[in-house]
């Protein structure tokens, strides 16, 4: 074959080779960016997904209450006198027999809307309030008001307007349900205070203050859920001061006596961080540990 000619078939082939050979790059090419973005778009799937699991997780944290916070009156007031009561208190514990279910049965509604347990735990805690009182009338021969156990249904007029306002309020946004209970909270502590200004029967201040101080508790722990959503709460009922007091505090443990002082009175069995066994007073939830049913007396 002549020189020139073998020229003319040699280069065709080496140019085919280059082209060839660059479209193989270039795919490599292609095919590793798209491996890169496909490992980063999941890498940003999972990082969005365990934030999304995180918020929910937030949301859905479960709020303990404390034993004491289930409060028992018959043995908060047990040994008490049976003393005069009048007309003021009597009203009182009208008003807070209902606002107790009042508060239960909001908590309820809401869980039943949002499926926080937040809600369904605290109402639980109601229950035992709204029964407190209850043995304070029986105690003192007042009818009961509560004429009914459903859900929403009150005696008292302005009870009834509140619940309902609140539950409409509650089943706009799980934010706002969340400060329907601080709401709600804040005007028991507020009721709670003035009742306390209204009675010297040892008994009932034993009991109010055993249930504001579950009140707090409670308020506490709606805060919490209502600064994880971005959103604010100011107090309507209580003062600021008493407000900014409470929710900087840590969650109270143990039963109070009725100027509001611990008096470690213990509301369950085989606990109590005294010495000893028998009669005693112990503190169900406070750190330590006995047997038996009671516990010896705390060293406060």
């Amino acid at each position: 074959m002549k020189k020139e000619n073998l020229i003319k078939v040699v280069l065709p082939v080496v140019a085919l080779a280059f082209v060839f050979s660059g479209c193989g790059n270039n795919e490599e090419v292609q095919n590793k960016e798209n491996n890169n973005v496909e490992v980063s778009q999941k890498n940003d799937r999972g990082r969005g997904n365990a934030n999304n699991q995180g918020n929910q997780n937030n949301l859905k944290e479960e709020y303990k209450v404390d034993s004491s916070d289930m409060v028992n009156s018959e043995r908060l007031i047990e040994g008490m006198e049976k003393e005069e009561i009048s007309a003021d208190e009597k009203n009182g514990l009208i008003q807070m027999r209902e606002e107790e279910k009042l508060a239960q049965d909001v908590y309820q509604t809401l869980f039943n809307k949002w499926d926080q347990k937040i809600f369904t735990n605290i109402a639980g805690s109601e229950g035992t309030h709204t029964e407190s009182i209850r043995v304070l009338l029986e105690k003192y021969n007042i009818e009961d008001p509560v004429k009914s156990k459903d859900i929403g249904v009150f005696t008292l007029p302005e009870m009834q307007k509140l619940y309902d306002d609140l539950v409409a309020n509650g089943n706009e946004s799980l934010e706002q349900a969340f400060q329907v209970g601080a709401t709600v909270e804040d005007l028991d502590i507020k009721d709670l205070q003035d009742l306390l200004e209204t009675t010297d029967n040892e008994d009932v201040q034993t009991v109010y203050q055993n249930l504001m101080k579950g009140s707090r508790n409670h308020l506490r722990a709606f805060m919490k859920q209502v600064e994880r959503n971005g959103g604010e709460y100011s107090p309507q009922y209580i003062s600021q001061e008493d407000f900014e007091q409470i929710i900087s505090g840590e969650q109270e443990r143990g039963n109070v006596d009725g100027q509001g002082k611990r008096n470690g009175i213990q509301q369950q069995k085989g606990s109590g961080g005294g010495n000893g066994s028998g009669d005693g007073n112990g503190i169900g939830s406070q750190d330590g540990s006995g047997s038996g049913t009671g516990g010896g007396r705390n060293q406060m």
